[in-house]
């Protein structure tokens, strides 16, 4: 039987030619695929070493370029080694011919030096010879003049001291006259020069802030309205005026504190204003600071327009007459500070019509002296110097702007205006009543005088006297010397000036005894 007439045999015949034709396809493809894997690998291979000689010749290039770069600043810093080198060298070689130069002009010198002191002591010895036929002559010559005179050496001394006393009482009858006119002429001009020192000798400078204001309560009940709820009135309060506001156990007060004299009164004014409306809260508060800012503003310009008034001062400057009333805020030691400068400007005015001087400058001179008080709290340096600056802005004159730079003596004087109105200043300050203090105080710088005093070497002893304007010191005689106590004294002063604050001025006496005892038996 045929295969066609037997399907099982057909179809295991047809599996086995099919099973075997797959496999022989499948053998064909894996030996394809090695054969492509290889020809890839080979010129992924090719590829790598063809990279890998152009990295290698990069590399070449830029070892050959790094060596040629380093080769190049090799040879630059070699020349320019080589180059300082010649300098220096050439430096060396300047020098030493210096040196040459100057040994030589050594010995020259010391060659010159020798001929001199031959010279002079050949001129010495001729010097010497002529003396001694001088005296001979001299001797011979007085022989010759007592034998023609027929007087010895007594009498003719005598004779001619008389004629040489005539002659002199002459000279000096002539001298005297001619030194009375020449003081007549000069003599306005040395009483202005010696009035001056002495005024300027006279001059102080002492001030003493109050940086608080207290303000009365009628109840401790306020207290706790102030603070209000949380403290937020205390706050706004604050805020508003910038000042610190202290409520501690004083009863029925409450303290203001602030540098600044004029947000001081605004506070004060605020504070009473609230106290007698009985209405505290932050904008309550707010509404009234701003109110009472306005008519402080105000009131500062009447302030400082009465006192140019009363100066008797004309065409100030606006900015000026505002800081002029921001003084009336300030006081030293009690004394108002406005008040102090209208003062100074009438004293000055005098003292310049004494002097012959226009008595209008040195009123405004006066006037305006103290007026960097008004703003040495916001700006640094000495009220005197700023002020100076402030009047040169505002265009004052130099002549006023010196003056008011130097009325406490921190730039040197160039005219007598500055001395003027340094001692008006101290003649104002000083003045009885013009200034006072606490007994705190007073007891405290008496202390502190007392201490200084003693701390210092060679002191025994220490008293302030005089309600503190002098301190007396003892020294011990054997360890201070009479030029040493001089040195003491001016020593204790400088001390005195660096660590107090003082009204007035205060004298040291330095004392120095010796006792020598002895007793006869």
């Amino acid at each position: 039987m045929s295969l066609l007439e037997n399907p099982v045999a057909l179809g295991a015949a047809c599996f086995v030619a099919g099973s075997a034709s797959g496999y022989w396809l499948w053998r064909w493809k894996e030996r394809n695929l090695r054969a492509a894997s290889t020809l890839q690998e080979q010129a992924a291979l090719a590829d790598a070493r063809r990279q890998a000689e152009a990295i290698t010749r990069e590399a070449r290039l830029k070892g050959s370029e790094e060596a040629l770069k380093f080769r190049q600043e090799a040879e630059n810093s070699y020349a320019s080694r080589k180059q300082e080198l010649g300098d220096a060298e050439r430096r060396l070689v300047e020098r030493e011919g210096l040196i040459n130069r100057q040994l030589q002009s050594l010995v020259d010198e010391e060659r010159r030096l020798r001929e001199r002191e031959e010279t002079c002591k050949q001129t010495s010895e001729d010097l010497e010879h002529q003396c001694q036929e001088a005296a001979e002559i001299t001797r011979r010559r007085r022989e010759e003049l007592q034998a023609i005179s027929k007087l010895n050496e007594s009498e003719a001394r005598s004779q001619l001291l008389k004629e040489i006393e005539t002659e002199s009482l002459k000279d000096a009858n002539h001298l005297t006259r001619r030194i009375l006119e020449e003081a007549k002429t000069k003599a306005e001009e040395k009483a202005r020069r010696i009035i001056t020192v002495a005024i300027q000798r006279y001059a102080g400078e002492h001030t003493n802030e109050i940086s608080s204001a207290t303000v009365a309560l009628p109840n401790e009940e306020l207290k706790g309205r102030i603070i209000g709820r949380e403290g937020r009135n205390i706050r706004a309060f604050e805020a508003a005026t910038g000042v610190t506001v202290l409520i501690d156990d004083t009863p029925n007060a409450v303290v203001l504190s602030g540098f600044d004299p004029v947000r001081r009164e605004v506070a004060r004014e605020s504070m009473h204003r609230l106290i007698l409306d009985g209405r505290i809260h932050p904008t309550r508060i707010e509404e009234v600071v701003s109110k009472v800012s306005q008519e402080m503003d105000e009131t500062i310009v009447r302030y400082g327009d009465d006192a140019a008034h009363r100066a008797g001062i004309a065409s100030v400057h606006p900015e000026v007459i505002k800081l002029l009333g921001r003084l009336r805020f300030r006081h030293s030691f009690s004394q108002n500070v406005l008040d102090h400068c209208v003062e100074v400007a009438h004293l000055t005015g005098l003292l310049a019509s004494e002097l012959g001087l226009d008595p209008n400058v040195a009123r405004r001179c006066g006037l305006l002296h103290d007026i960097g008080k008004a703003v040495s709290h916001e700006v640094e340096g000495p009220h005197a110097q700023v002020g100076a600056d402030l009047l040169r802005r505002l265009g004052e004159s130099e002549e006023i702007v010196h003056a008011v730079a130097a009325h406490h003596d921190e730039v040197p004087h160039n005219g007598p205006l500055g001395i003027l109105v340094s001692a008006a200043d101290a003649i104002s300050a000083s003045r009885p009543g013009a200034r006072s203090e606490t007994m705190t105080t007073y007891i405290k710088r008496v202390e502190d005088l007392e201490r200084i005093g003693l701390s210092f070497d060679g002191v025994e002893k220490c008293f302030a006297v005089q309600a503190g304007r002098e301190l007396r010191v003892m020294v011990k005689p054997e360890g201070v010397t009479d030029e040493q106590s001089f040195a003491l004294a001016r020593s204790i002063s400088r001390k005195i000036e660096a660590e107090l604050q003082y009204p007035g001025q205060i004298r040291v006496t330095v004392l120095r005894e010796t006792r020598c005892v002895e007793f006869a038996k």
